[in-house]
């Protein structure tokens, strides 16, 4: 297993849903052990409804996250090279974090995670399709970081 990075970046197609869940979902689990954002190649999608219920199931709260895009990050003055690794949770975001850190030291992964938004009908159809994906970033993050520890976690208040 590679060291446990310092700083993590995730990114996607619209920081709305994959991205912003596996933000949330590093924090909860491995809590200040890392400098955990997320991006996406646009910003132009407010966060998901269906992200936000299933990351509330384990105690995740997204309903404050706000999307960004790359472009929006380098403006703010946070440079991709700051990050020890970037994982790409869709092709076009992979494409986009070779681009850019193509220069410099930045390992980037591509996990290949379902994008739950065009999948099932209705809403429990669609809150199925959403804990997949969730549950795929959770299940890569524990092989790659290995397993949070007690010390990680912080207590979930609430339910």
């Amino acid at each position: 297993m590679a060291a446990f990075p310092q700083a993590v970046l995730f990114c996607c197609d619209h920081n709305a849903v994959r991205s912003a869940m596996a933000e949330g979902l590093m924090k909860r689990l491995y809590g200040q052990r890392a400098y955990v954002q997320s991006a996406g190649v646009s910003n132009d999608l407010e966060i998901d409804g269906f992200a936000i219920a299933v990351c509330k199931e384990w105690g995740v709260e997204l309903a404050r996250h706000r999307s960004r895009s790359f472009e929006e990050m380098q403006g703010l003055g946070e440079s991709l090279d700051g990050f020890d690794l970037i994982v790409a949770l869709s092709p076009a975001s992979q494409r986009q974090a070779l681009e850019r850190t193509r220069h410099s030291h930045t390992a980037v992964e591509y996990w290949p995670i379902l994008d739950p938004t065009a999948i099932g009908e209705g809403r429990e159809a669609k809150l199925v399709a959403y804990r997949q994906a969730r549950d795929q970033i959770r299940d890569r993050m524990i092989a790659r970081f290995g397993p949070p520890t007690a010390a990680d976690m912080p207590a979930v208040r609430g339910g």
